[in-house]
């Protein structure tokens, strides 16, 4: 039995060793859990983003992007134990890159402020990392995942540009630009992370493929944004995704003499 995730008899009190959090009556982890959630004039969804998040986590980190509503009250009145972190510079990527720097947890997930990711699903993302995936990538495109909150041109680029990832990389990612993601800390020494938008996910991915890292998609379902407006431009930031898809250099002749770097799965198996 792995050392990070133990099981307990079924309808029995289960016996926590040491620092071990219970996810549920059969189930406990020790690795601590940072979840990192960005957000800019968000408060009137976080009360549905925190509703969702289960009790188990290690800790909060909320990286206010200069809030002009209640962001930070509303965090703060939700989880009182918050970690609120000021960003400094501008987009979503450097709010996560903020994030990431305050994170004290062994596991990073990452979660959107709109409402439109159901923290639930945190428990599937923890035990992919904990059964020895290096990055649990969400996907709403793999068996069993789905999305409320596309349009047809947002899902017609979203698939081109997949392909081309895949196709330059050799990855076999069925999602590309999708916010929910979880994975161990160290990994940020492989990815180095360096830009400040939307893009920010897709460089992500690439990065981790090209580390070599072991990676397992998770079928996630993406809901509507419940309040305001997304401050994401399909033409604008799909072109600055493809921008960076196009400036990062391929290593697929070296990933081809490591066969098994890369592992990815889609709820079917290891794609090895």
């Amino acid at each position: 039995m792995s050392s990070v995730l133990r099981s307990a008899v079924s309808g029995q009190d289960p016996l926590i060793p040491g620092n071990y959090r219970p996810i549920s009556s059969h189930l406990a982890i020790a690795p601590p859990v940072s979840v990192v959630i960005p957000a800019m004039n968000e408060a009137e969804n976080l009360p549905y983003v925190f509703k969702t998040l289960p009790d188990w986590i290690h800790e909060v980190v909320l990286v206010d992007g200069n809030s002009t509503d209640n962001t930070v009250a509303v965090a703060r009145e939700l989880w009182p134990e918050v970690k609120v972190v000021g960003q400094q510079g501008r987009g979503k990527g450097d709010a996560l890159i903020t994030g990431f720097e305050a994170c004290t947890g062994d596991i990073i997930v990452m979660v959107d402020a709109d409402g439109s990711a159901d923290g639930q699903e945190i428990v599937s993302y923890v035990s992919a990392l904990v059964s020895g995936a290096d990055f649990a990538k969400g996907s709403r495109f793999a068996n069993g995942g789905g999305t409320s909150d596309m349009t047809p041109i947002r899902k017609l680029g979203n698939r081109v540009l997949c392909a081309i990832v895949n196709a330059k990389f050799g990855a076999r990612y069925t999602d590309l630009c999708y916010g929910y993601n979880a994975f161990w800390r160290h990994c940020l020494d492989d990815i180095d992370l360096d830009c400040t938008g939307f893009e920010v996910e897709t460089l992500m991915n690439i990065r981790v493929v090209k580390a070599g890292l072991k990676v397992q998609e998770i079928p996630s379902h993406e809901y509507l944004r419940i309040h305001g407006a997304s401050n994401l431009r399909a033409v604008r930031d799909g072109l600055r995704v493809l921008k960076v898809i196009l400036e990062e250099r391929s290593n697929r002749r070296a990933l081809r003499r490591r066969p098994h770097a890369v592992a990815l799965d889609s709820g079917q198996g290891e794609l090895s």
